[in-house]
């Protein structure tokens, strides 16, 4: 079977999957379970043999006609193109895929909709590797946009609590307000290219030789760039992420690791050479990084909902891989892409684990109980892997790729990288080094929290998980623990700039590191005699599933422990550290009272006023319109009495009008 064959299976055998178990899943029950995971591993095993054969050589091309545009110069093609970077992340979209469906069948086993759940997750993959391999920007956008309404569904699927309802309808919005800019974007960058061919575009805008040109290199970039600022949630529209925890804890795995969010960081690196036309889109790219970095990681600290700790990590260290394109380093911002959906989605899938052993997603009550570790140990001893590769502690992988990035940035910094000004190193470079310091801190309060709790409460005992959810945790904790040791490898891959980490960087940021690892477990010790103050009950008892125990605490943890983003907690380490800041970071600088107060609040009285138009105005004028003749023909019809006497009464009194009116006017006109 030849490559482009295997190429071409690959997004295809989930679609197939989600389109069978839609059909079949009500019908033949026994079939979801194998159509949900057979046809995701089966990709994932193909995707692992197409970056085999690819190896970092020739990138393999491939193409037909879909459709035709109008314009002869610009049709639709069904393309592929597989290169290194495409390689790599397919294997990466393919395996955590494999392990999320895999971990599901252990998570939701009992719950009533799995199977439209599983569909949607095999068709949420299979639109993730069109992106992936797709080399038209047309077939990338369909790819695009079927994710977006994947996530409103499965962000929904718990769609009985309020919180499920409100976060999918807000990722559908925010995303959909980034993509109609792209969408623009891309037909800009195809009229001035003359091609929506990926491939051909990159080498048209990179060549001195091409006779093409981008008329407005900057606007382009700026299209393309709040398409990704949706998708990947960076600021301004990141909001979504944090909300959409109401989702099940596997659906989360894969959109924060392999899928959504991953694929507007990899779209960047692939159209990289027409954001390097412009350097003040550069510039925007390395604040809007700057920003989120800082921002996310302050927000995390002052989290109360374990999931809403991993998703504004998610928000962070995305921005880390834009601030690598920002200085135009696709290799370190692709190699952190890597790592990090290895150990985001172990700890998505720890976090679930750790919510079903507990019967609560609050670090708060969490903090209050002896025992977590002991009544889920796998999920315990792989998540410390995860923090500590999160928090770029060598050996762990996450060290090796933030490394690059930082290197990269430093680079830049000192001008050694052509077309990136050193002001945009700069940036990227501070941000990143604070952030290590956050990151560290943030990481460490969750372990503490969550795993090392010592109140008086004890963990409620369950029983041990199935084995196939503890079987995913060890799985993904092996690239977790040793993918960062390929960075001597990726280069080939890659375009062949060194991955490798720089010592002044290096030491640098994990001093930072341990600087902050130390200082919230200070803060933590501070803390321990105020952990024997009860905070409230626990929301949910795992006596069900883990997925029923995760929406009973979504449910109830804010009428248990008030707002979802934060606790009262005046044993939280993160409260002392932040100080006045923390009320602020918890509720993500209230940039979502600044959009309420700027666009939801103006647009529902509009809303308002139209109603009121409508209603008041145009309204009245219909049934004024419909009164007139109703009320005539009122008149005519109460004139139909069928009496023919009053007929004939009727006739000669008009008569004798008429008779009266012609006299009266045959004796003025002869008067006058």
């Amino acid at each position: 079977m030849t490559t482009t064959t295997l190429a071409v299976l690959v997004p295809l055998l989930p679609f197939l999957g989600a389109v069978s178990g839609l059909l079949l899943g009500r019908r033949a029950p026994g079939f979801v379970r194998p159509l949900a995971l057979l046809p995701t591993l089966a990709s994932a095993v193909l995707a692992v043999m197409v970056a085999a054969r690819q190896a970092g050589g020739t990138p393999l091309s491939a193409a037909t006609e879909l459709t035709p545009t109008g314009a002869p110069d610009l049709p639709v093609q069904l393309a592929l193109h597989i290169d290194g970077y495409a390689a790599l992340v397919a294997v990466l979209v393919g395996v955590v895929a494999t392990c999320v469906q895999l971990y599901s069948t252990g998570y939701l086993r009992d719950d009533p909709r799995y199977s439209s759940y599983a569909a949607l997750v095999s068709l949420f993959t299979a639109a993730m590797l069109l992106v992936v391999y797709s080399d038209d920007l047309i077939v990338l956008l369909v790819g695009w946009e079927v994710m977006g309404i994947c996530s409103y569904f499965l962000v929904g699927h718990y769609w009985e609590t309020r919180a499920a309802r409100d976060a999918s309808l807000k990722a559908f919005l925010v995303t959909k307000l980034g993509d109609v800019p792209f969408l623009v974007g891309i037909f800009a960058l195809a009229t001035d290219l003359d091609t929506f061919r990926i491939s051909t575009l990159v080498i048209r805008v990179s060549s001195t030789l091409s006779d093409y040109e981008l008329q407005h290199p900057t606007l382009v970039a700026l299209l393309l760039l709040a398409g990704v600022a949706g998708k990947s949630a960076q600021f301004p529209l990141h909001t979504w992420l944090p909300d959409a925890m109401a989702g099940p804890t596997p659906v989360s795995a894969l959109i924060h690791a392999a899928t959504m969010v991953a694929a507007g960081v990899y779209v960047v690196g692939r159209l990289l050479p027409v954001f390097a036309a412009s350097t003040a889109a550069l510039a925007v790219l390395a604040a809007m990084a700057a920003v989120t970095m800082v921002g996310s990681a302050l927000a995390a600290l002052a989290q109360d909902d374990v999931k809403r700790v991993l998703a504004w990590s998610t928000v962070g260290q995305l921005a880390y891989m834009a601030g690598a394109l920002a200085v135009l380093d696709r290799g370190a911002a692709v190699f952190h892409l890597l790592t990090h959906g290895a150990f985001k989605a172990l700890l998505f899938l720890g976090a679930g684990v750790l919510i079903h052993a507990a019967g609560t997603n609050s670090l708060a009550a969490m903090s209050r109980m002896r025992g977590i570790a002991k009544r889920a140990p796998d999920a315990a001893w792989t998540m410390a892997v995860a923090l500590l590769a999160l928090a770029a502690i060598p050996p762990f992988s996450g060290f090796f790729s933030k490394e690059a990035v930082l290197g990269a940035a430093e680079h830049a910094a000192f001008g050694d990288t052509d077309g990136v000004p050193a002001a945009v190193g700069w940036i990227v470079l501070a941000a990143g080094l604070l952030t290590a310091l956050l990151t560290a801190a943030y990481a460490g309060r969750l372990w503490l929290l969550a795993l090392r709790g010592d109140g008086p409460e004890e963990a409620p005992d369950h029983g041990r998980e199935p084995v196939v959810m503890n079987a995913v945790l060890w799985v993904l904790a092996v690239p977790s623990l040793a993918l960062g040791l390929a960075y001597g490898v990726l280069p080939e891959w890659f375009d062949g700039t060194s991955l490798a980490p720089t010592l002044v960087t290096s030491v640098l940021a994990t001093g930072l590191a341990l600087v902050g690892g130390i200082t919230v477990y200070a803060a933590w010790r501070h803390t321990a005699a105020r952990r024997r103050v009860p905070l409230g009950a626990v929301a949910a008892h795992p006596r069900d599933d883990a997925a029923t125990s995760e929406a009973e605490a979504i449910a109830t943890h804010e009428p248990a422990y008030g707002d979802i983003a934060t606790a009262p907690d005046p044993a939280d380490p993160g409260r002392v550290l932040l100080g006045p800041l923390h009320r602020h970071a918890a509720h993500g600088f209230h940039l979502d009272a600044v959009y309420a107060a700027l666009f939801v609040r103006p647009t529902r009285a509009a809303a308002r006023l139209v109603r009121f138009l409508d209603h008041a105005v145009v309204d009245t004028y219909v049934r004024g319109a419909g009164l007139g003749p109703r009320m005539l023909g009122g008149a005519v019809r109460r004139a139909q009495t069928g009496n023919v006497q009053t007929y004939l009464s009727a006739l000669l009194a008009g008569s004798l009008v008429l008779a009266v009116a012609a006299v009266v006017a045959a004796t003025r006109n002869g008067g006058s």
